[in-house]
């Protein structure tokens, strides 16, 4: 066995990539403290080709060094735009018929590993605060949450991490 060259991987140049079909889905990430968080979702939109990244509030914005750091050019190829708040993002989801989904430890919360999306539907995960989750503005205009499940002594998986399982769990579900 050998690892494949850059070349034998064949990836999209920019321009392809932005003409691929891409997964009914975008992320919102709400008010995320750290900009290296920020430069990972980015990576990763990239690797699963999801159609958006919202950056809402506090989060940090591309051009930013830590995002580059981490995003190694996906703010290039991902599309992205910014909302200083919440209800005036929540408005506009809404308008584009999205799905509006807070992943998030809540009461009446389903399991990813239980969430059967439609491949018809789309869907917009909100991703929140390293301290203080997912604003209560999302919250309070959702019909559902998914929560990802875990079963060691910490109370979260890091921001990055989180989005990493929960679009391959829905790449897997939906492509």
């Amino acid at each position: 066995m050998r690892k494949l060259s850059l070349s034998e991987l064949n990836r999209d140049n920019i321009e392809a990539f932005k003409r691929k079909k891409k997964l009914p889905v975008v992320l919102v990430l709400d008010n995320i403290r750290s900009a290296l968080n920020v430069g990972s979702a980015f990576r990763t939109a990239d690797g699963i080709a999801i159609e958006k990244i919202y950056i809402l509030g506090i989060s940090a914005k591309p051009p930013h060094r830590e995002i580059q750091k981490t995003a190694i050019g996906a703010t290039e190829s991902v599309e992205w735009e910014y909302f200083e708040d919440g209800k005036t993002l929540i408005d506009h989801l809404k308008e584009e018929k999205f799905n509006i989904i807070p992943i998030e430890q809540a009461d009446n919360s389903t399991y990813l590993n239980e969430f059967k999306p439609i491949k018809t539907e789309k869907y917009a995960l909100i991703f929140g605060n390293e301290v203080k989750g997912v604003s209560d503005v999302f919250m309070e205009e959702s019909k559902q949450c998914i929560e990802v499940p875990q079963f060691g002594t910490k109370h979260s998986f890091n921001v990055s991490v989180c989005v990493g399982i929960v679009l391959w769990d829905f790449w897997s579900k939906l492509a």
